[in-house]
C-alpha cells in the first residue's frame, strides 16, 4: 500500500540523516519522495487517510492473529460484519501485502475411504454434481475423514463421520469414533435424523464399506430417503463434503501437533460449532450457515 511504503520511506530518510549525517534534501531525492512529505510525517500530523489506514492495519493484524488461516477476503468480510468497517477487497489486500498477512497453505488430502471389496447396494449417481438444493433438509452428503494424535511416539487415529446440506451447507450432524466402522455411519445418521424428524433428503456418499451395506441402504428406506453414491474415482462427485473436510483441517489441523484424544476432539467439536454459527461464506451471501438454515425456515 502506497501509504505504508512512503512511510518506511520517511524512516529510511530519518535514519538516514541522523544516524548517517545525510542531508534530508538528498535522502528524499534519493527515494524519489517530497521533502514537504517527510517533514509533515515527521511532525506526527499524518493526513486522515493515513490514520485510517493505521486504524485498518492494527485491525487486520488482530483478525489475523486470532485466525491464521484467513486470506484478505475473510478478513475483509469479517472487518465489514464484526467491526463495522466496510471495505473493497482491494484496499484489504493492498493492507495485507503492506503487513505480510497471507492465508495459510492449502495440503494434499489424504482419504480414509475404503471402498468395499464385496459391495451388498450400491446405488446410482443420483446426486450427478447437482450441488445445490431450494431449502434445508433436500439433499445431504456424508463421508469419514481421518486424524491422527500423538502419546509419546505412539501415533493414534480418531474418524469424524459428518453430513452436511447442501442448502445452508451447515453441518448437520457428526460423530467422533477410534474406529472407522458402520458404526460410526450409523449413528451420524441417526443423530441427523433425530434433530430432523420430517427430513427426506437425497442421501449422497461415496462408495465406501460403511454405505453398502444392506443394513444401512435399509435404514435410508425406512427414513423416506434416496440413496445416491459417487462413481469410482470420482471425488468431485462428493465435492461439498471434501471441501469441508479441506476447510476444516487446513484451518485447525494442518501444522499442529495433537497430543491427547480429548484435545483432537475439542478442537474438532469447537470448530464445528464455530464453521455453523460463526464463519461467514461468500458462496452464503457473506452469511454463516445457521444464518441462511433460519432464513430458509422464516421465508
Amino acid at each position: 500500500m502506497r501509504q505504508f511504503r512512503q512511510e518506511r520511506q520517511y524512516q529510511a530518510v530519518r535514519w538516514a540523516a541522523e544516524e548517517q549525517g545525510y542531508p534530508v534534501a538528498e535522502a528524499c531525492r534519493a527515494l524519489h519522495i517530497s521533502r514537504a512529505g517527510y517533514y509533515q510525517w515527521r511532525s506526527g500530523k499524518a493526513g486522515v487517510r493515513t490514520m485510517e489506514n493505521r486504524r485498518l492495519a492494527g485491525l487486520v493484524k488482530q483478525i489475523h492473529n486470532e485466525s491464521p488461516d484467513k486470506g484478505y477476503r475473510r478478513i475483509r468480510d469479517d472487518l465489514a460484519r464484526y467491526y463495522a468497517t466496510p471495505i473493497n477487497d482491494k484496499r484489504a489486500l493492498r493492507i495485507c501485502r503492506s503487513l505480510g498477512v497471507r492465508s495459510t497453505i492449502k495440503y494434499a488430502r489424504h482419504g480414509c475411504t475404503r471402498r468395499a471389496s464385496d459391495p451388498q447396494y450400491l446405488a446410482e449417481n443420483v446426486l450427478n454434481r447437482q450441488f445445490y438444493a431450494d431449502k434445508p433438509n433436500e439433499k445431504w452428503l456424508t463421508d469419514v475423514t481421518e486424524f491422527k494424535y500423538y502419546m509419546g511416539p505412539t501415533v493414534h487415529k480418531l474418524y469424524l463421520s459428518a453430513i452436511l446440506d447442501l442448502c445452508d451447507r451447515r453441518i448437520v450432524s457428526f460423530v467422533l469414533r477410534d474406529t472407522n466402522d458402520s458404526t460410526l455411519v450409523h449413528e451420524t445418521l441417526d443423530r441427523a435424523l433425530a434433530a430432523n424428524p420430517d427430513a427426506h433428503p437425497l442421501f449422497h456418499s461415496d462408495r465406501g464399506f460403511q454405505y453398502t451395506t444392506r443394513v444401512f441402504h435399509d435404514k435410508l428406506a425406512a427414513a423416506g430417503m434416496t440413496q445416491s453414491m459417487s462413481r469410482v474415482g470420482k471425488c468431485i462427485d462428493n465435492g461439498p463434503m471434501e471441501g469441508f473436510w479441506g476447510i476444516l483441517k487446513r484451518e485447525r489441523y494442518y501444522g499442529r501437533r495433537f497430543t491427547s484424544r480429548e484435545q483432537l476432539c475439542q478442537m474438532i467439536r469447537e470448530y464445528i460449532a464455530y464453521y455453523n454459527f460463526s464463519r461467514l461464506q461468500r458462496r452464503l451471501g457473506v452469511h454463516t450457515p445457521m444464518e441462511v438454515y433460519t432464513q430458509c425456515w422464516a421465508a
